[in-house]
């Protein structure tokens, strides 16, 4: 339902959760939108905004990131997430 309701980004969020679905995680929804968990531990989140669609990773920080895409978009208020964001297709 989430994906649907942001129609200017359906595309773009279902190419997202492709990556994800065939993996041993469970998908849920939490805070409104879809989470990727595993053994209970929240790991990367879709969100989509007015101005791009993204992917939230909960433990960010943790990840190396060598092409510097990750960003914390709540600065100040979160230590560990990490987002990154796409403005559009290829």
């Amino acid at each position: 339902m989430y994906i649907l309701d942001k129609s200017n980004w359906t595309q773009e969020l279902n190419l997202l959760r492709s990556v994800f679905i065939d993996l041993p995680i469970e998908e849920t929804i939490k805070w409104g939108a879809p989470v990727y968990v595993y053994k209970g531990k929240n790991i990367v989140g879709l969100s989509a905004f007015k101005n791009y669609c993204g992917l939230w990773f909960f433990q960010g920080s943790f990840l190396v990131d060598k092409e510097e895409v990750l960003i914390n978009a709540q600065e100040g208020k979160t230590q560990a997430m990490r987002q990154w964001r796409f403005n559009q297709l290829g």
